[in-house]
């Protein structure tokens, strides 16, 4: 295959709307933006939220409590059920896990919880473990490690 002869898949590559046209266009004249007003201007339109100077909503409602979204820590998440597709004696880390596809990201660490039974010996590394989890872990003769 040559570079001249790539072209998209069918149906994905949509041709352009071309504005101001011709009436026959069915896009002519105004160009969709209908007869003057600050929607029609070159530069026109408003920020979102805007209401023509009004208060807006998000100014005038409550804002209450404490939100810790920016500076929480958030984990992957592992059950030890799901660490029985591993072979005995195997190290088990984020990577690893990231590789069968058991978890999508490492995001800010990985956390085992104790849902389900485990039946490998496995040194098993994450950030955090649930008390279950490594109770869990170290009954099926396994180790952790807190990375």
């Amino acid at each position: 295959m040559k570079l001249h002869e790539l072209k998209p898949a069918e149906g994905s590559a949509k041709a352009a709307w071309r504005k101001g046209r011709g009436a026959g266009s069915g896009n002519g004249k105004t160009a969709g933006k209908g007869h003057k007003g600050q929607n029609a201007r070159s530069g026109g339109g408003v920020r979102p939220g805007f209401e023509g100077g009004q208060l807006p909503l998000y100014r005038k409602l409550p804002k209450r409590g404490f939100n810790n979204y920016r500076f929480a820590k958030v984990y992957a998440i592992v059950n030890v059920a799901a660490l029985n597709v591993f072979e005995d004696g195997a190290v088990v880390d984020a990577a690893a896990l990231l590789e069968k596809k058991i978890i999508r990201k490492e995001l800010d660490g990985l956390k085992v919880l104790g849902n389900g039974e485990l039946t490998k010996k496995l040194t098993v590394k994450a950030s955090v473990f649930s008390a279950s989890a490594k109770e869990k872990i170290e009954a099926a003769g396994g180790k952790i490690e807190v990375a």
